[in-house]
Formats: C-alpha cells, sequence, structure tokens
C-alpha cells in the first residue's frame, strides 16, 4: 500500500512539474525533486529514467549526492519566477493572489540561492 502511495506522489509530481514548463504558475524543479523522491521509494524503473534522463537527470543527481544546485540552475529558477510574476501582472491576476505568488517565490528564492554551488 505504502509503495502504491510513493508511486501516485512521484507520478503526480512528475505530472504538475512537466506542466510547470508550460504555466509560469507551477515550479518545475521542485516537482521533479519529489517525483524522483517519490520514485526512489516505488519504482526503480522511474526512479533510474528520471536521474539518467539527459536534461533533467544531472540536477537532479547534483541534488541527491551533494545537496548542491548549479548557478546556471539557480538563474534560470530565478528568471522564471520572476517572469512569472510578470506575467500574472500583464495577465491583470487579481493582487491578492499575486502578493501569495510573490511571498512564496521570494521564499523559493532565499532557499535555492542559500545552497552551495557546483
Amino acid at each position: 500500500m505504502a509503495r502504491i502511495l510513493w508511486l501516485i506522489l512521484g507520478g503526480s509530481s512528475l505530472a504538475l512539474g512537466t506542466l510547470g514548463i508550460f504555466l509560469p504558475l507551477l515550479p518545475t524543479v521542485p516537482f521533479y525533486l519529489l517525483a524522483a523522491f517519490g520514485f526512489s521509494k516505488s519504482s526503480t524503473k522511474m526512479h533510474n529514467w528520471m536521474l539518467n534522463h539527459k536534461v533533467f537527470g544531472p540536477d537532479i543527481r547534483n541534488w541527491n549526492n551533494n545537496r548542491v544546485i548549479h548557478r546556471r540552475a539557480k538563474l534560470m529558477a530565478s528568471a522564471g519566477m520572476a517572469g512569472s510574476i510578470i506575467l500574472a501582472l500583464a495577465l491583470s491576476v487579481p493582487l491578492k493572489y499575486i502578493a501569495i505568488q510573490v511571498v512564496c517565490l521570494v521564499l523559493v528564492t532565499q532557499f535555492i540561492w542559500k545552497q552551495k554551488e557546483s
């Protein structure tokens, strides 16, 4: 039963992370890290697929092995988060939602920039 719950967590996190590529309000990397964690507990095949993926595999391995985030990834994440705020403003999203978004993204940005770099 626990394995199924970890598999659901991994699959749903992978799906949300993939949606985050196209929807600026969803963060991609945290969902992919959560997916890798969920798959590590439930599916060796999916976990290995994520670790060996040519695009996001190296970043997941860096995080898993050394708790390291590459400077380029930090810059891209920061630019993506700033872009999502700009897009929300351009789409006239109500300010209370933008304020929530800003608070969350500032916290995520602080976390990212406090991590070691490779």
